[in-house]
């Protein structure tokens, strides 16, 4: 449901600035590398004129996520705890792919190895900017139905609760505040307004309760 092109984007590393919009950029500086983000620190003339700095995140993959529709309208949810903000979190199933991958491929991967569900059938319906004041992150979401059950995969990392609950429950977990991953609220609200719309497949809007 995106026209944008994901040629677009260069990976990171790569990305020398002259200028940014209304900003001039004179120099840039690397101050943390690792496989997964860089930190970059730029020399910059703000747009007043003034001489300023401006670090920026840049991530070397694109944040996938997925909503995939079991064939009773059962969503599957992962619960996970995470580093950064030492809390308990209960997620849409997501993950990330180099940027040089067609984001499908990055979406299908993160749903075998967090759920072990594949799917038949998939539908773009959500790109969007993460955090887009310090970082250049970038999210791809999908629908997904027609689920097949398997065994997940998780890596090192990922210790994983399930639960399986109806979208109407998913709606009211995203409003009432049990869910703050930015991800699954961007997914959960833009797939019941896209329902309502009557923009989705008839199949995947009945599954959702919205037909």
């Amino acid at each position: 449901m995106s026209a944008k092109s994901d040629k677009e984007e260069a990976p990171a590393g790569e990305r020398r600035l002259s200028g940014v919009g209304p900003w001039g950029v004179r120099a840039d500086q690397t101050v943390f590398d690792n496989p997964w983000i860089q930190v970059i620190d730029y020399d910059v003339v703000r747009p007043d004129g003034s001489d300023g700095r401006y670090g920026v995140v840049r991530f070397k993959n694109r944040a996938v996520g997925v909503l995939p529709v079991g064939a009773d309208g059962g969503i599957p949810l992962v619960g996970q705890h995470r580093f950064p903000h030492d809390e308990y979190s209960w997620e849409l199933p997501e993950g990330g792919g180099p940027l040089g991958e067609d984001p499908l491929l990055a979406a299908k991967r993160e749903l075998k190895e967090e759920t072990g569900f594949s799917a038949a059938n998939w539908l773009e319906f959500a790109r969007f900017d993460i955090s887009n004041s310090v970082t250049d992150e970038k999210a791809v979401c999908f629908l997904a139905w027609d689920l097949s059950a398997g065994a997940p995969a998780p890596d090192p990392t990922e210790q994983f609760s399930y639960d399986r609950v109806s979208f109407s429950t998913l709606h009211e977990m995203v409003l009432d505040g049990r869910i703050a991953d930015s991800l699954t609220i961007v997914m959960t609200l833009k797939a019941a307004a896209l329902a309502e719309a009557g923009r989705l497949p008839e199949a995947v809007a009945k599954l959702l309760g919205r037909r």
